[in-house]
């Protein structure tokens, strides 16, 4: 899994190599409750779950893949915080 968009600058990154589903997306979500709108995130993880898990929880919450990377076990996402989501509140 890797694309061809240039990684972006994590404003925070969450380590959740060793976690198995549905925990890296949970840390994920937890972190993304404290960042503002136009944040970005980076995740890892080593889960293989987490290839499905982490890009469906970004559609269905608001919030946009910027990058993925691979090597080895460990996966990357780069997640740009949505302005508006069911479950992660606006900011003021």
């Amino acid at each position: 899994m890797q694309d061809d968009k240039a990684v972006p600058d994590a404003d925070v990154t969450v380590d959740a190599r060793g976690l198995l589903c549905p925990l890296p997306v949970l840390r994920a979500r937890k972190v993304l409750l404290d960042m503002v709108p136009g944040q970005v995130l980076c995740l890892r993880a080593t889960d293989p779950a987490a290839v499905i898990d982490v890009p469906h929880f970004a559609r269905e919450h608001g919030h946009e893949v910027l990058a993925t990377r691979s090597e080895g076990s460990e996966s990357r996402w780069w997640l740009r915080r949505g302005k508006f989501s069911l479950f992660v509140p606006e900011s003021s």
